[in-house]
């Protein structure tokens, strides 16, 4: 059974609140003021809390900001109650993260279909999603179900493109988002001496295109199929609908980007400060995560676009790694023999 924390600091609306919330099979914990509540957020970690704002010790809005700002307890749901019905106050607790708003007097109805819709909000945003079209399918079909309504997903399409083909130019006006159905896609960048810079090597469950369309900026790299594969094409208008409708959507869709986007700085990072060999020895791990069967098939020049060096430093560093048997090689193809040395690696060099 679901847990609400009720923080009122009068006894009989206590009372009342938490018989009515008994009636639908809900457990309650009950405080009489700020600083207990906070405690026993800690404590009993409710599911949801209904929070007055005016309570003797501080206000509600000092309650959420708190609970907020721990990551163990944000975004834990939250409605705010209120004898107050001011468009100001409303706004105050909304831009601090409040799920909901019961101006006081309310009925039974409308305190249950509140938390009821926001236990129902919170269950489909901590849910995990596949990264594929089957799952962010489900993803939207969920996200409909909370007023974002123009979502149509009939206008997804999924296209199969041959490998080598450029994708976007660096450059080009942003069109669409990608999510990466089968098949690699690399991200790259032209020197100014006209040498190519691989950015990024993606796969199946990757996003890409969407930083340039956040920023309504030109694309800042190209993007060419390694091999065949299958894009699903995720239309700008939904995509700006995901990510902007609401704080809960937001979040929900967000977390399918964010691996993308912290391995990409994690890699930029290594760049700056990393050894050859340890640059190396990060490439080859974070390859290996995206091949289905462990085996890299990724082109001598593509993995030292990837690693930041010459082609020539990339096949000594190959070489040292195979005489050190932390690697095996067949042609292009390179498999992971001693994961713990490469990781060694990547932390000591």
């Amino acid at each position: 059974m679901k847990k609400i924390l009720v923080i009122e600091d009068n006894k009989e609306m206590v009372e009342n609140i938490a018989e009515m919330l008994e009636l639908f099979n809900y457990v309650v914990i009950k405080a009489l003021n700020a600083t207990t509540g906070l405690e026993m957020v800690l404590t009993e970690k409710p599911d949801l809390i209904v929070c007055d704002i005016m309570l003797p010790d501080f206000d509600g809005y000092k309650v959420l900001q708190t609970i907020e700002e721990n990551p163990d307890t944000r975004g834990t749901p939250f409605i705010f109650l209120t004898a107050k019905a001011e468009k100001s106050d409303m706004r105050k607790g909304m831009n601090l993260g409040a799920d909901d708003y019961l101006t006081k007097p309310f009925d039974k109805a409308d305190l249950i279909n509140a938390v009821e819709a926001r236990l129902k909000r919170n269950d489909f945003l901590r849910r995990t999603y596949t990264r594929d079209i089957d799952g962010l399918m489900q993803f939207i079909g969920e996200a409909k179900r909370f007023q974002l309504h123009e979502l149509d997903s009939s206008k997804y399409t999924v296209k199969n493109f041959a490998k080598k083909t450029i994708i976007y130019k660096e450059g080009d006006t942003p069109g669409p988002v990608f999510l990466i159905n089968k098949g690699k896609v690399k991200t790259w960048k032209m020197s100014s001496d006209g040498k190519e810079f691989v950015s990024g090597i993606l796969s199946q469950g990757d996003f890409f295109g969407y930083i340039s369309v956040l920023e309504n900026k030109p694309y800042s790299d190209s993007a060419t199929a390694i091999d065949d594969i299958e894009l699903v094409i995720i239309p700008q208008p939904d995509f700006f609908a995901l990510v902007t409708y609401n704080q809960q959507i937001s979040a929900g869709f967000i977390r399918m980007l964010a691996n993308n986007i912290s391995e990409k700085e994690e890699r930029l990072l290594g760049l700056a400060y990393n050894s050859v060999r340890a640059r190396t020895a990060s490439a080859l791990y974070n390859l290996q995560s995206k091949m289905q069967d462990g085996i890299i098939k990724v082109s001598r020049d593509n993995l030292a676009g990837l690693v930041g060096t010459s082609p020539e430093s990339l096949i000594r560093t190959l070489s040292d790694f195979k005489t050190e048997k932390i690697i095996e090689t067949d042609g292009k193809e390179i498999k992971i023999a001693d994961v713990n040395m490469l990781e060694r690696i990547m932390k000591f060099s």
